[in-house]
């Protein structure tokens, strides 16, 4: 069995399992324990840690397949994978130089370790380049204390990646990314998860207290990370998972035709609506792994910082398969009709609309729409071109 197979075999194992789950899930507002479970027996944890670490340095085009599979059976799974995944990335790019980073990669493949992320901060609007809370450190030793709005599986997560000043004195955007391993911060939660969808993500609020060493800083900037990394490579996994709810959407609405062929024997007058949706996929599907080709090569090549247009472009990709799959969502929604309105069917939708009505907010369109739009002012892209 080649490695391709391999890990066509393991997505195989986790999308089973996420399906069997999936509505329990949603319904209890649960971490997706048993999804988090196989990913680990499958090895599936460290995908992107290079194989000079211990893993099997995986192109990100093959994560993204992951997500975009898993998130058929699951979208809470899916992009609670797709979270870890971007962690894991920041550190991977950012974290060479480090070997306390270096040695907890080796630990993410070695112990199948879940990482998160804490960048949501009480008092920002939801801004992630500004923070309130700052490091403080001396002789070595590093603290902070946070209030987070957020901190999706928070609660489950084995490390955090915290966004913070700093230190105490430092500008609002004057930024670190601090590693936490679960022994070095305290959880207090403030606020619980009951969300219209991606309700398996469980993003509490929490007011956290950190305490290690300054080694666990990764060593560039927080607004480095986020720029060259962080985004970018949000944006490739949100838009595969998202795409990926909407695939399983689309495959209920051509099952439900399928069916109503078969047993009235004449093709259905909402044929039309599968074909709409299935036109949308195929356009978000080429979309989307031009990106990723891009992105492997960039990654590949080495290019820092990223170019003006390939940001522009990874913004342009998140606002549009957001909006996109939502429309093909809908079109899939009016071909199985009460069936996909009604909870508990061979054929229901509502847990697919509901947790792709988080895809515009994560992120504000509207917002990333301002920041992309001046970004495309200050360059020439290449349009109209084949």
């Amino acid at each position: 069995m080649n490695a391709s197979n391999g890990l066509d075999a393991a997505i195989l194992v986790v999308s089973r399992t996420a399906a069997e789950h999936a509505d329990e899930v949603d319904r209890s507002s649960r971490i997706p324990e048993e999804v988090v479970r196989a990913l680990q027996a499958e090895a599936l944890m460290g995908l992107l840690v290079p194989a000079a670490l211990g893993g099997p340095g995986r192109r990100m085009s093959q994560v993204a397949a992951v997500c975009h599979a898993l998130a058929q059976s699951c979208g809470s799974s899916a992009m609670i994978y797709a979270m870890h995944q971007i962690q894991v990335a920041c550190i991977v790019a950012h974290g060479a130089a480090s070997d306390w980073h270096r040695a907890l990669l080796r630990r993410v493949c070695d112990e199948q370790l879940l990482l998160g992320s804490v960048t949501s901060e009480v008092g920002t609007g939801g801004n992630i380049h500004a923070s309130i809370c700052g490091v403080e450190a001396k002789d070595g030793r590093a603290q902070l204390q946070k209030k987070a709005t957020t901190i999706s599986y928070g609660a489950r997560a084995d490390a955090l990646l915290i966004t913070a000043r700093r230190n105490t004195e430092a500008a609002a955007n004057d930024q670190v990314m601090v590693v936490a391993l679960r022994g070095d911060y305290a959880l207090d939660k403030t606020s619980d998860w009951d969300a219209l969808g991606m309700r398996g993500t469980c993003s509490e609020g929490f007011r956290l207290r950190f305490s290690g060493t300054e080694q666990q800083i990764l060593p560039v900037p927080f607004s480095e990370i986020a720029g060259q990394t962080m985004l970018p490579v949000s944006h490739l996994l949100w838009a595969s998972v998202w795409l990926g709810i909407a695939t399983g959407a689309v495959n209920r609405a051509r099952t439900y035709l399928r069916q109503q062929v078969r047993e009235r024997g004449n093709i259905s007058m909402l044929s039309h609506r599968l074909a709409r949706s299935v036109g949308l996929l195929q356009l978000m599907q080429a979309r989307l792994s031009q990106a990723l080709r891009d992105y492997d090569e960039v990654f590949a090549a080495g290019v820092r910082p990223l170019p003006l247009g390939f940001t522009a472009d990874m913004n342009n990709l998140k606002i549009t398969v957001s909006e996109l799959c939502l429309e093909a969502v809908q079109h899939a929604f009016m071909v199985c009709g009460i069936n996909a309105y009604k909870n508990g069917t061979e054929f229901s939708l509502g847990r697919h609309v509901r947790d792709l009505m988080s895809a515009p907010v994560m992120i504000n369109n509207d917002r990333m729409l301002e920041s992309t739009g001046n970004l495309l002012l200050m360059q020439r892209p290449t349009l109209g071109v084949l």
